[in-house]
């Protein structure tokens, strides 16, 4: 998943409000100002979150302060008499809000990571109070006109590109918020806001509750058939955690579901885990989320007609690279084409491997990855159990900071005497190759109850030069794997190791980030620029040389066999066809979804099942997420599921730069890299970005070259 910076920048303008007068709130919180961690100076080393006194009881009040405090500075920036300048309104909001931002960078962080019901209770409360209190920051109509002013004025006024790109984004974020409107159409932006707020964290709430509900407890050597040793472990390890001590289960997690169904051999097993997992927010009752997306839709359609765009999605592309919805469209069926047929063929493959095993049946969803593995072995020789023993965690852990290392001359340092948030979480600090410090970066990687599925990169503080001393990055990656046995390292799959240096490719580029304005920091770039630093990352952990060193097994100690790699590499670009259509389908129908002019009574299971029968999905693979758990959608990336592959056709060109060097650590194309992608933040525009790295822009044949589909049979 992306970066989900969950601080300054993202929660100013994405909302969050005050029900009470800002005095009242403010006394109130200001009575236990002096005891509350939250509000007083953090004297911890390198200025981290004091978690080992963070209390939930502490965050109300904390918000309470907050608000008042950054209400009272946004009118003492809109009440000024001077005239606007870029110093006196802009710089001055960027540094506005700091509070703010620290007690919802620490909130959010934990909302998403190590939740309970009293953070889910203020979690409710808090996400409409934020939506109303950044409505009225950025619909304030005497700080507007200073924007404004100085937006129509941009070229006289002699401001660096930084600088100008600075000025767009809050000019933005004003116009985005209905600040031109008349009063009526304000007023209700407001309240669109509000409610989408209270929607979205009632959706979130909902897909945690039905994974946290669902457990597959296996009570008997029949249960476990065909899971190999170390998927035992981790299920072992997963049922004493959930309270079954001395059996096995297997949760929602990605990591614990998916090979479950890549490996057991008891169909009626695998057929209720991927029901299970497939139904998440659709189950009925209170935790059903598709009357929600229903109403968030139709909330989005409404206010894109307020600000005079005709869909939700023209709204959403605006500002990306893409542009426009027929780009996009463009771009996913350039690449449906060749993958749905690639996806026929293994389909038919695959059937012929059932009936090959004795089985009278038509393949099913809950079948593909069963008997895709068994094809694999048998035209490969090689399979996920046999693979996994080489990646042990920490080994994939320190190729991650090698590689780095290499390209950028970085080290990192684990810090035990730092506090953290959960006892599972490693906190490293991160120097330069000339010692300088760079900044602190967290580790959060093991599934727990508590914890919302996926992965993802977020942090406390973005890297700035605003202020007389440079503000280093604090940044984490939270992942979802699966731990070992109590005493035995916990192995990664292929995808696991994957997911791994794509989190961490976000987490340097928030680390090296370069700038001056905290605005356009680190991963605040376009949607669709976002993912390339990660899915470019990803490049290096498949390769051979990385994984020569790090790939040890983890009872022998012996590096992967060479024979292996050969025979990893020969299978890189198996089942591409699956993965391509269960992605881009999803990826469609959220394009589809916010392209909708007429939302209203929109049965959402409907919509999904025709959405999927005209672009010809095969039933047997359907899309990645389904509406009533796709929380990219209904977070960040409404519109914008696109962007994975987007980036996608811009990494693939990118690793080219370095083969075609003969050397995938070239120091003259690293430090282009890290210059112009890594350290450059949102302080350019991403195609201008992407050109002074690559010298030009790419094309889709780099991508279905990647993935392997040029060769799709027509």
């Amino acid at each position: 998943m992306a970066s989900m910076n969950g601080k300054a920048k993202a929660t100013r303008t994405s909302a969050k409000p005050d029900k009470r007068p800002a005095k009242t709130a403010g006394a109130k919180a200001k009575a236990g100002g002096s005891r509350n961690p939250l509000l007083a100076p953090w004297t911890t080393p390198f200025a981290m979150p004091p978690f080992d006194r963070v209390k939930t009881r502490h965050f109300m009040p904390a918000f309470d302060q907050a608000f008042a405090d950054n209400l009272a500075e946004i009118e003492t920036i809109a009440g000024m008499r001077a005239a606007p300048t870029f110093q006196n309104t802009i710089e001055a909001l960027e540094r506005a809000g700091r509070g703010l931002d620290r007690v919802a960078g620490v909130f959010y962080n934990l909302a998403g990571t190590d939740t309970n019901a009293a953070i889910q209770r203020i979690e409710r409360e808090v996400a409409p109070r934020f939506a109303k209190h950044s409505m009225r920051v950025y619909q304030n109509a005497k700080l507007f006109r200073r924007v404004d002013a100085l937006f129509k004025k941009t070229g006289s006024l002699g401001l660096n590109e930084e600088q100008k790109r600075v000025l767009e984004r809050y000019h933005r974020s004003f116009i985005r918020a209905g600040a031109a409107l008349d009063a009526k159409a304000r007023k209700r932006m407001a309240a669109i806001a509000e409610r989408l707020a209270t929607l979205g964290t009632s959706f979130n709430q909902n897909v945690l509750a039905d994974e946290q509900e669902f457990l597959l407890v296996l009570t008997s050597e029949a249960d476990l058939a065909g899971l190999p040793d170390a998927l035992r472990a981790a299920a072992g390890q997963t049922a004493d955690e959930r309270g079954h001590k001395g059996k096995h289960a297997i949760s929602l997690a990605r990591s614990s579901i998916e090979p479950f169904l890549q490996f057991s051999a008891r169909r009626d097993l695998r057929e209720r885990a991927f029901k299970a997992w497939r139904q998440r927010g659709a189950n009925g009752g209170k935790t059903d989320n598709r009357g929600i997306v229903a109403e968030i839709l139709a909330l989005r359609a409404e206010r894109a007609r307020l600000l005079g765009f005709k869909t939700a999605a023209d709204a959403a592309l605006e500002f990306t690279m893409a542009k426009t919805p027929a780009s996009v469209r463009k771009l996913l069926m350039e690449v449906w084409r060749p993958a749905s047929r690639r996806a026929g063929e293994e389909r038919d493959e695959l059937q012929l491997a059932v009936q090959a095993d004795g089985g009278n049946f038509k393949l099913a969803g809950w079948d593909w990855r069963y008997y895709a593995e068994k094809v694999r072995k048998a035209k490969f020789d090689v399979d996920e159990a046999e693979i996994k023993p080489y990646l042990q965690l920490d080994n994939v852990i320190a190729a991650a900071f090698d590689v780095a290392h290499k390209l950028f001359g970085v080290t990192f340092t684990e810090r035990a005497d730092l506090p953290v948030y959960h006892p599972d979480v490693r906190a490293f600090e991160v120097r330069s190759a000339d010692g300088r410090h760079i900044g602190l970066f967290l580790a959060d990687y093991f599934a727990r109850p508590s914890k919302r599925s996926g992965a993802w990169m977020s942090g406390w503080r973005d890297q700035h030069k605003l202020d007389t001393q440079e503000v280093r990055p604090i940044v984490v990656n939270v992942m979802n794997f699966a731990k070992g046995a109590p005493g035995e390292p916990a192995l990664l799959s292929i995808d696991d190791a994957r997911t791994l240096f794509h989190e961490f490719g976000h987490g340097l580029h928030g680390l090296l980030s370069d700038v001056t304005y905290p605005a356009v920091s680190g991963t605040s770039v376009e949607r669709d620029f976002v993912e390339l630093p990660s899915q470019l990352y990803e490049h290096w952990m498949m390769h051979p040389q990385v994984l020569r060193k790090f790939g040890r097994h983890t009872n022998t100690g012996r590096p992967v066999p060479e024979a292996l790699l050969k025979k990893i590499k020969a299978a890189r670009n198996f089942n591409q066809g699956f993965a391509t259509v269960e992605y881009v389908a999803a990826a469609i129908v959220d394009l589809d979804l916010h392209a909708l002019k007429d939302v209203d009574d929109l049965d959402v299971d409907a919509f999904e099942k025709e959405t999927l029968s005209r672009i010809g999905a095969p039933d047997e693979i359907g899309m990645r997420h389904r509406i009533p758990h796709f929380q990219h959608i209904i977070g960040g990336y409404a519109s914008g599921y696109y962007s994975y592959m987007w980036s996608e056709v811009m990494d693939a060109d990118a690793f080219s730069a370095f083969e075609e060097t003969g050397d995938i650590f070239d120091a003259a194309t690293a430090r282009k890299l890290h210059q112009n992608i890594y350290a450059a933040g949102g302080k350019r525009d991403p195609a201008d970005t992407y050109k002074a790295f690559r010298g030009r822009l790419p094309t889709t044949a780099a991508l279905l070259e990647k993935r392997g589909l040029t060769g799709a049979r027509p």
